[in-house]
C-alpha cells in the first residue's frame, strides 16, 4: 500500500487555494490548508468594501476542493527540522511538504503618525473597520488617500464616485506601472470624478496627524480620514522561523519555488522571492505561482525533477469607480505597452476578471490539474536578470528526510 503524503498549505488566498486544490490531484496526498479567516478574501474587491459598494468575502465552499481540510487558525512558527507548524491556538500540525503562501498586507510605515492616524486597506478587516468611520464622516469632509498604485487609485475613485472630496497623494508618479498614455487617461478620469491628484517628488508624505497630512514640500493638507495604500508588506513568519528571506521578508527560493534552505518547503504568491527576483504582488501572479508550487511538490513526491518557473504577464486592470476603468496591456515581462482600453469597456473587463479568478479556483477544486496558464512561456527580462546568479541552491529533499 502506497504511503500517504501530508502537505500543509499556510495561507488561504489566491496562491494557497490554487495550490491546495491542485495537490489533491493525487489520491495519496492529504492536504491541510491553514488560514486565519473562515472565509476566502477576494482581495481585488477590497476597494468596493471601502466604498460600500461590494463585498470581498467568499465562502470557501465555492473555491476549495472537498478533499482539502480547512483549519481556521494562525501559524506562529515553522519547525523545518521537525517538519511541523505551531498554531496560535496551541498544538502543532505535522507535514511532509509545506507550501508557504502567507500573502501580503499593508506595509509598516515609518512616517510619523501614520500607524496611529492613517487607515490601511490591504486586509478585509482593515476595509471593514474603515466603513463605519466613513459612514460617520460628512460627505463634504476631506479624505486623503496616500499611494498611487492600483489600490490607492481604486479606493480614491470609489469614494469620489459617491460624492466625497478626495485627494490622492502619489508620493511620486501616478500609476507608476502604467504606460504614459494610460497614466494620462487615469489622471483625466480621476479629474472627472473630482479627485485632486498631487504627484511629483514633493508629495512624499512626511507626517500624518488626526486631521492633516504633511508633505515633503511643506504643504499641509486637511484630512478628516486618511487612507494608507502606499505599498505592501509580508508577514515575518519565514524569518522568525529561521528561513532565509529577501529584504521585504519574502521567502527566498530557486526557480522551482523551493526554499533555498529546505527542499520540503515551497513558496507561492506574494510571499515568494524566486531567485531573489520577486514578482508583482497580486492575483495575476498568485494563481500561476500557486499552481507551480503544487506541481513542484507533486513532482518531488513522484521522484521527478520539478520544472522551473514560467511567469508571463498580460495586463494591468484598474477600476475607476463602478462604471469606468483602464485595461492596460503589458508584455510578458510585465512592462506596460502603449495600448490600453478605458471607459465602460474597461470596467466590464475588470468585472470579468473578478469572476474569472474565482472560476479558475473553483475549476481547479472540481478538476485538479485543469489550470494551465502557469505553463505559458514568458518573462525574457527575468531570464536576463537571473544571469547575475541565483539567490542560492535549494537543499535536496532527500537530504532533509
Amino acid at each position: 500500500m502506497a504511503e500517504n503524503t501530508d502537505v500543509v498549505v499556510i495561507g488561504g488566498g489566491y496562491a494557497g487555494v490554487m495550490a491546495a486544490n491542485r495537490l489533491t490531484l493525487r489520491g495519496d496526498v492529504t492536504v491541510t490548508l491553514i488560514n486565519p479567516r473562515p472565509d476566502f478574501v477576494h482581495r481585488i474587491r477590497l476597494h468596493q468594501v471601502v466604498g460600500g459598494t461590494g463585498s470581498a468575502a467568499v465562502d470557501y465552499r465555492e473555491v476549495l476542493g472537498d478533499r482539502v481540510r480547512l483549519v481556521v487558525d494562525t501559524v506562529t512558527r515553522i519547525d523545518a527540522a521537525g517538519r511541523s507548524v505551531a498554531l496560535a491556538s496551541g498544538g502543532t500540525v505535522g507535514y511532509d511538504y509545506l507550501v508557504y503562501a502567507v500573502g501580503s498586507g499593508s506595509a509598516d510605515s515609518a512616517v510619523p503618525g501614520a500607524a496611529e492616524f492613517a487607515h490601511p486597506i490591504a486586509a478585509l478587516e482593515d476595509a471593514r473597520r474603515l466603513r463605519p468611520l466613513l459612514d460617520a464622516t460628512p460627505t463634504t469632509a476631506p479624505v486623503t488617500v496616500v499611494g498611487a498604485g492600483p489600490t490607492g487609485i481604486e479606493a480614491a475613485a470609489e469614494l469620489a464616485e459617491t460624492g466625497r472630496a478626495v485627494t490622492l497623494v502619489c508620493g511620486g508618479v501616478l500609476g507608476p506601472a502604467l504606460h504614459t498614455k494610460g497614466r494620462r487617461s487615469v489622471a483625466a478620469r480621476l479629474a472627472r470624478l473630482g479627485v485632486t491628484v498631487l504627484d511629483g517628488s514633493g508629495t512624499r508624505v512626511t507626517g500624518v496627524a488626526r486631521d492633516a497630512v504633511r508633505l515633503a514640500d511643506g504643504r499641509e493638507l486637511p484630512s478628516r480620514v486618511t487612507i494608507w495604500a502606499a505599498g505592501f508588506g509580508v508577514p515575518d513568519l519565514a524569518a522568525r522561523s529561521g528561513l532565509r528571506t529577501d529584504a521585504l521578508g519574502r521567502l527566498l527560493t530557486d526557480e522551482t519555488l523551493t526554499s533555498v534552505d529546505d527542499g520540503r518547503v515551497v513558496a507561492a504568491g506574494d510571499s515568494a522571492a524566486p531567485s531573489g527576483l520577486a514578482l508583482r504582488m497580486g492575483c495575476q501572479a498568485a494563481l500561476p505561482l500557486g499552481a507551480r508550487a503544487a506541481d513542484t511538490v507533486l513532482s518531488r513526491i513522484a521522484g521527478e525533477r520539478p520544472a522551473d518557473l514560467k511567469q508571463p504577464f498580460s495586463a494591468w486592470c484598474v477600476s475607476l469607480g463602478q462604471r469606468d476603468g483602464i485595461f492596460q496591456l503589458a508584455n510578458r515581462s510585465d512592462v506596460a505597452m502603449g495600448f490600453h482600453v478605458d471607459g465602460g469597456l474597461a470596467a466590464k473587463a475588470k468585472e470579468t476578471v473578478y469572476k474569472v479568478v474565482l472560476k479558475h479556483l473553483a475549476a481547479e477544486a472540481g478538476k485538479p490539474g485543469s489550470y494551465r496558464l502557469h505553463r505559458i512561456p514568458g518573462d525574457a527580462r527575468r531570464r536576463q536578470l537571473r544571469k547575475a546568479g541565483p539567490a542560492g541552491a535549494p537543499v535536496d529533499a532527500g537530504r532533509t528526510a
